[in-house]
């Protein structure tokens, strides 16, 4: 299983208003495990950034002059991205900025390629009533944000990275280590990252049903419909997926 957990930072926030993508972070997932695969990249957005967005993320205008526009870097992102699973906290927004810029290329939406899990949602639907940003997820979930002072894609990433594998219930304590990794993108050598779970550790054992337990899934969910007269949720969300 591979995920791609992904944040951007933006001139503003209305891609129908001519705002535009100025950095790009992602984090590989495999299985769970982090990789210390990601991709980075600031892009010059072609028009001025607003300075409510500066003052979120400190990404000015003349730091974005020299760098690649979007068309100059889509493919390898696109590359980069495809087939995986993108983990995104409040995804509308990213998702919808990003559909914005492949649009402006004549490329296809994210979502062609590309499945979205949205951590917003499903911190609500876990922690209903309560705040559910990447801060309040981290002080709940014990991820050390310390370092955090302005919002940047690749940080946001690697600590939604932590905060999702918590949230999931799939590991409980994480191994910090010291190492760090320095990006692979042509305009952003140098930029480092922490790399934040042992690469030593040994991949998560990932137990799949057998076909004998799968047979009697079915004839307990087909069991289910028949009494609740064909309202067996668990069925037509496969028949809705069947059918998108």
């Amino acid at each position: 299983m591979r995920q791609i957990v992904l944040d951007t930072e933006t001139t503003g926030l209305e891609p129908q208003q001519g705002h535009r993508v100025i950095e790009i972070g992602c984090v590989e997932l495999i299985n769970r495990r982090l990789t210390r695969r990601h991709y980075h990249q600031y892009i010059n957005p072609e028009r001025e950034v607003d300075q409510g967005a500066i003052e979120v993320h400190g990404i000015t205008n003349e730091f974005l002059a020299d760098k690649p526009v979007f068309a100059d870097v889509a493919a390898e992102f696109w590359e980069f991205i495809r087939g995986a699973e993108l983990v995104i906290h409040n995804a509308a927004f990213d998702i919808g900025f990003l559909n914005h810029e492949f649009a402006r290329l004549g490329m296809p939406p994210v979502t062609s390629e590309c499945r979205v899990l949205d951590t917003l949602a499903l911190a609500r639907q876990k922690h209903p009533g309560q705040k559910n940003n990447l801060d309040a997820l981290c002080k709940r979930y014990g991820v050390d944000n310390s370092h955090r002072e302005l919002h940047g894609a690749l940080l946001d990433a690697e600590i939604l990275a932590d905060v999702y594998l918590l949230l999931t219930g799939g590991q409980t304590a994480l191994e910090l280590g010291t190492e760090t990794q320095v990006t692979t993108s042509e305009n952003n050598k140098g930029v480092e990252s922490s790399g934040r779970i042992s690469a030593d550790r040994r991949p998560l054992r990932v137990i799949l049903a057998s076909p004998e337990e799968l047979s009697l899934h079915e004839k307990k969910l087909a069991a289910i419909d028949k009494v609740s007269g064909g309202n067996c949720l668990w069925l037509q969300q496969d028949a809705a997926a069947e059918n998108a």
